[in-house]
């Protein structure tokens, strides 16, 4: 390869989807509680800043939780285009494995079991200063239960 054909691939490189950004809202280290829950979570930027990583540490009625949840559009091998939705991926220490859609926005954060419209979702709301996140986890029949995001560090990207 000469040089001319590095510079040109080094252009070329992949670059993260605008979209992404919205996601810089929950990037640092927070503080989780509830009637029922207690712990922290901090997200992170993977290198390359195609995903959001999510670092779980907590309690939830009295079971220890901790896992990890990578977010990011989807993009199949040799597509030119990402997901619509933004997804994530989330693995824990008790082995379960679920599929969220995030949305992310000046005033909601909304997460969606499975897919976007999902009866069973996460929605809250943001203080002024971006610094909480107060909502509730909504389940199909009833059932979910409410928690408050509070920032302790934000890190830069």
């Amino acid at each position: 390869m000469t040089d001319i054909d590095n510079a040109q691939a080094r252009d070329q490189a992949p670059k993260p989807y605008p979209g992404l950004r919205s996601l810089d809202k929950l990037v640092g280290t927070w503080k989780v509680s509830g009637p029922d829950i207690e712990g922290q979570v901090r997200f992170e930027w993977m290198d390359g800043g195609f995903f959001l990583m999510q670092h779980v540490d907590f309690a939830q009625g009295g079971q220890k939780i901790t896992g990890i949840e990578i977010i990011g559009y989807e993009r199949e091998f040799g597509a030119t285009e990402p997901s619509r939705d933004i997804k994530s991926h989330w693995f824990s220490n008790t082995g379960e494995t679920f599929v969220y859609v995030y949305e992310v926005d000046d005033e909601t954060l909304t997460i969606w079991g499975g897919e976007k419209g999902s009866p069973a979702y996460y929605q809250g709301r943001w203080s002024k200063d971006g610094n909480t996140n107060s909502g509730s986890w909504h389940y199909p029949g009833g059932g979910g239960y409410g928690s408050t995001m509070t920032r302790q560090l934000q890190w830069e990207k």
